[in-house]
């Protein structure tokens, strides 16, 4: 029984790196997922990854870079103001301008710099370096 897909995707690509594999395969599929590996692609974590259809929830099969050194979800899900992610950077991410907070924002899921840039709050989903 999964009680939080998306921690169990990110663990999944967290071990296939250390295993050194190319390839991941992602389940069950859903939109927030999805917007978080778009996140990670644009980031340069994460290759290119596509959605199979298994007629049930759906899978990505994602492909690894071997970029990746952790990731994982933040639990709970913290409300974030823009003013405030400097903080929560400096508490999740081992050092300036390494790595990517992932945050869920009325624009949509963006990193932290997006965020801040818009200058948008959200709730913090995951991290990733």
């Amino acid at each position: 029984m999964q009680n939080d897909p998306i921690a169990d995707a990110l663990s999944s690509i967290r071990n296939a790196e250390r295993a050194g594999l190319g390839r991941c395969q992602l389940a069950p599929a859903s939109k927030l997922l999805g917007n978080v590996l778009d996140v990670m692609q644009q980031a340069g974590y994460i290759g290119p990854y596509e959605f199979q259809e298994d007629h049930r929830a759906g899978r990505f099969d994602v492909e690894l870079l071997g970029n990746v050194n952790n990731c994982g979800v933040i639990k709970p899900r913290f409300s974030v103001k823009s003013e405030d992610i400097e903080d929560w950077e400096a508490r999740y991410l081992p050092g300036r301008d390494f790595g990517r907070l992932i945050i869920t924002t009325t624009n949509g899921v963006v990193d932290h710099n997006e965020a801040k840039q818009l200058g948008v709050g959200g709730k913090l989903l995951a991290y990733v370096y």
